[in-house]
């Protein structure tokens, strides 16, 4: 055991940082080094990890050393492993070790980039990163963007900039809100059936209401369906009603999804409606060639929102809103105090202007250095290793008689559902009632099917309901995720839905 003197200030002494610093570098190399031995999440039960965890206050110092053992033995081996190579749940994403390291160097410096001088170099790194993310999705280089903790405030802090820029000329919504105006029509937000709950969330927080956002219709393909949006503006419009924004999804959350973005921005063109792009999972994608035909339309909205966080391998927390007009975000959200007046300088960003956020961390630095390691070209060829295990395991799926796979996206998530053959047989002959108990019995099996997949701890995925019924997901992204992981969840998903079907029970009227 290593004894440090006391230091004054109370902290540790930069000798004890620099050894349990390196004590947990070693630990974390090891886990990675490992982490194929490591089950992705855990079984426990919420009271016996709340009795593991659930200690007295400490009332003195407790050795570091035991808190780290404790950590290892305790905290780590109860957690879903996102940064896993196995984890396919949800929309996979990961930590590459620069990425790591930068949320390191992030914490330690802990400065607050909330105004151009009280951190220079971050807002200004702010400005520099924007812009080459911006140039990866084909935008100006130009448009005023911001780096946020994650795409659901984004698409808030865009609906608060359309309803601000919509409202009649005569009502100071700053100084006045909402509450009270005879005169003011009901708002409304339009977007599809498939679309993220944080445009649910939006209208709740901005005083809109759900009962205000209006849900398009999706196709076969999950797409929303353009008629019935123009239907829909044009039937409110009638009405009295006060469109303010259309969001439409560039990778929907259950199926990864495109809506048709052109006739989409067309319509909100004609109607003089914000176009709201939530390409937080699909928009960085285009940097695969062969799905860049998307990278076009991500430039027709008023305001876009990409997510480094899910797709480009930096830690959690970072997203990036952009705004194609120009100060509309800055127009909403700048409130100055005395406090935090500052002398303008040319070149100069207060970044606390473009959202509620006052305290922000220095973000830009690991999208600095993770762009910088792996450059354009590095990341748009690990995000092409993840669409070619995708099409393998996708063309594993069309060539097994018990699989089908639902939906189609362009990105590297893959939605599908057992269904056993002598079922697929019997489908195109059954009664509507035989189709709804069977309709039952897959979603009973899918839903065992992938239970029993996440207790193995091998892996971990995800579900979602769709038209069909239930379904199995799984998302493709991890950094460290090679050929060999994919095809062990090809193995161990055959394995598991084979004996489930035979420990299910068919309908009768089946056999």
């Amino acid at each position: 055991m290593h004894h440090f003197q006391p230091n004054e200030s109370g902290d540790w002494t930069s000798e004890e940082f620099e050894y349990y610093g390196a004590q947990l570098l070693s630990l974390l190399k090891h886990h990675f080094d490992h982490i194929r031995h490591l089950p992705v999440s855990t079984s426990i039960s919420p009271a016996e990890l709340h009795q593991l965890l659930d200690q007295p206050l400490p009332e003195q110092a407790l050795p570091f050393s035991e808190t780290l053992q404790e950590t290892w033995d305790h905290v780590i081996p109860n957690l879903t492993h996102w940064n896993h190579p196995s984890f396919h749940a949800y929309f996979s994403n990961s930590a590459s070790y620069p990425g790591i390291l930068a949320d390191l160097l992030i914490s330690s410096l802990n400065v607050n980039a909330m105004v151009w001088k009280s951190a220079p170099a971050a807002s200004t790194l702010e400005k520099v990163v924007l812009k080459w993310l911006a140039e990866m999705i084909k935008l100006d280089p130009a448009t005023d963007g911001v780096l946020l903790n994650g795409a659901s405030l984004a698409t808030f802090y865009a609906l608060v900039a359309a309803r601000d820029l919509h409202a009649p000329i005569d009502i100071d919504i700053r100084n006045e809100g909402l509450i009270g105006h005879t005169n003011l029509p009901k708002m409304r937000i339009y977007t599809s059936d498939q679309a993220h709950s944080s445009v649910d969330k939006a209208a709740i927080a901005l005083g809109i209401g759900l009962n205000n956002v209006v849900k398009i219709s999706s196709n076969e393909n999950y797409q929303m369906i353009p008629t019935e949006l123009k239907k829909a503006l044009e039937q409110d419009l009638k009405q009295g009603y006060l469109p303010i924004a259309v969001i439409a999804t560039v990778g929907t959350t259950s199926t990864g999804a495109v809506d048709p973005i052109q006739p989409i921005a067309k319509l909100c063109r004609k109607h003089g409606v914000w176009l709201h792009i939530d390409a937080a999972y699909g928009g960085f994608w285009n940097l695969v060639p062969e799905i860049e035909m998307h990278a076009e339309d991500l430039s027709l909205g008023d305001s876009l929102v990409v997510n480094p966080h899910k797709v480009l391998y930096t830690p959690l927390e970072v997203t990036a809103l952009f705004c194609k007009r120009k100060n509309a975000l800055a127009n909403s959200f700048r409130l100055v105090p005395e406090y935090l007046e500052t002398t303008k300088e040319d070149g100069s960003t207060d970044y606390m202007d473009y959202s509620l956020q006052l305290g922000r961390s220095f973000r830009s630095l690991k999208l600095w250095w993770v762009i910088r390691t792996f450059g354009k070209d590095g990341l748009a060829k690990q995000l092409t290793h993840s669409i070619d295990l995708t099409k393998w395991l996708s063309a594993e799926i069309a060539d097994h008689p018990d699989f089908i796979q639902i939906a189609s996206s362009p990105f590297a998530l893959i939605c599908l559902r057992v269904i056993p053959r002598k079922i697929q047989a019997f489908l195109p002959t059954a009664t509507p009632e035989e189709r709804a108990l069977l309709g039952g019995y897959i979603d009973q099996l899918n839903r065992a099917i992938l239970e029993k997949l996440n207790l193995t701890g091998t892996t971990f995925l995800s579900h979602t309901v769709v038209k069909q019924g239930y379904v199995i997901r799984i998302s493709i992204g991890n950094i460290h995720t090679e050929f060999r992981d994919i095809e062990r969840l090809w193995e161990l998903l055959k394995k598991i839905s084979g004996e489930t079907i035979q420990q299910l029970t068919l309908p009768s009227f089946v056999d």
